[in-house]
């Protein structure tokens, strides 16, 4: 049972990553990353590092995700690609 938990966070992960680098709109970019810092601090704490989770849930995907949202605002939404 324990496998299924890793597999499904696992690949929770690696798709937030991967939306994280291809979408378009730096908002939805954001959104993805502090999924995926969520999901490492879920990772982290079913492998049993609970301060390393807390630490990530709160760094990675609270305070940076709120820094990079602040950016945004103050910069545009959009790539300039």
């Amino acid at each position: 049972m324990s496998w299924v938990v890793d597999f499904v966070l696992l690949t929770a992960t690696l798709v937030t990553g991967f939306l994280a680098l291809r979408v378009k709109d730096l908002l939805a970019a954001v959104v993805a990353l502090s999924a995926y810092s969520f999901f490492m601090a879920l990772l982290y704490t079913v492998f049993g590092a609970v301060d390393v989770g807390f630490t990530e849930a709160v760094i990675g995907a609270g305070i940076t995700g709120v820094l990079f949202v602040a950016a945004i605002f103050v910069l545009g939404r959009r790539a300039a690609d």
